[in-house]
């Protein structure tokens, strides 16, 4: 089956898609990588335009599979950035899965504790030192029972508000088809399933008073009103009218659909 739009770009040898230097560990695993994913998937890429060539940029996408995080690091490695993924610091203290984090220079999230609230240090820390800071504004994969972006968590938002960084969505679809959701499964390989990816326009912030306790909560639903935005056009469908919250187990209503 051929590619289909939008993906001349995968194609590219990864020392021209993106030559910026990073840690060469980073390097040889995102070469391996993108091999597999071209040869277990079909690719569907929307254009990278409003994607910053440089600077510090904080990318904001849904959470759909255990896979999700290599299909979001591809489309980002070969449209020129390296991906700094926030990430729950349990995966820091697995074997193999820990020295890969810290190779590549991923960030550790702490959660819960004394510390949890000086857990976007080292995200604010790289994005003042220009890198592309990847956060999944829902914390986790998405639990709702179609699959659509759930109410967000506050991280994206304060680190948007500290920093000034712009703040890009990334709407994805398909990667739940390789790997499952929240559920753990055996790859799902035939036939190839296709991996849509979508890029939006920053979300507006200028006009936010970061002064205003409801900011963080305005900003936050802004985020996530335009990743279900872009996920609705991957889908071709609209999507529901509250957004599902993790909490309450269910879709909270008058939540604003994506537009």
């Amino acid at each position: 089956m051929p590619e289909l739009t939008g993906t001349p770009r995968a194609g590219l040898p990864l020392r021209v898609a993106n030559p910026h230097p990073v840690e060469p560990g980073y390097r040889r695993l995102a070469r391996v990588a993108g091999v597999l994913v071209r040869l277990v998937a079909r690719l569907d890429w929307g254009p990278a335009g409003t994607l910053p060539a440089s600077g510090g940029v904080i990318l904001v996408a849904n959470h759909i599979s255990q896979a999700d995080p290599v299909v979001v690091a591809h489309y980002l490695i070969w449209n020129g950035r390296w991906p700094r993924f926030l990430a729950k610091q349990e995966l820091w203290r697995m074997p193999l899965v820990g020295r890969v984090m810290a190779g590549t220079g991923q960030l550790p999230v702490q959660r819960g504790g004394e510390r949890a609230a000086d857990s976007l240090d080292a995200a604010e820390a790289a994005l003042r030192r220009g890198e592309c800071v990847v956060v999944y504004p829902e914390g986790t994969i998405t639990a709702d029972p179609d699959g659509w972006p759930m109410t967000a968590h506050p991280g994206a938002a304060r680190l948007a508000l500290a920093t000034g960084c712009p703040v890009v969505p990334l709407g994805q679809w398909g990667a739940q088809r390789l790997l499952g959701g929240r559920r753990i499964s055996w790859p799902r390989l035939v036939p190839r399933p296709v991996l849509s990816l979508r890029l939006g326009v920053p979300v507006v912030v200028s006009d936010l008073d970061s002064g205003d306790p409801g900011t963080v909560a305005e900003l936050g639903e802004r985020i996530m009103a335009a990743l279900t935005g872009l996920v609705a056009g991957i889908r071709g469908e609209p999507p529901p009218a509250g957004r599902f919250d993790l909490r309450l187990g269910r879709r909270v209503p008058g939540a604003r659909p994506g537009a």
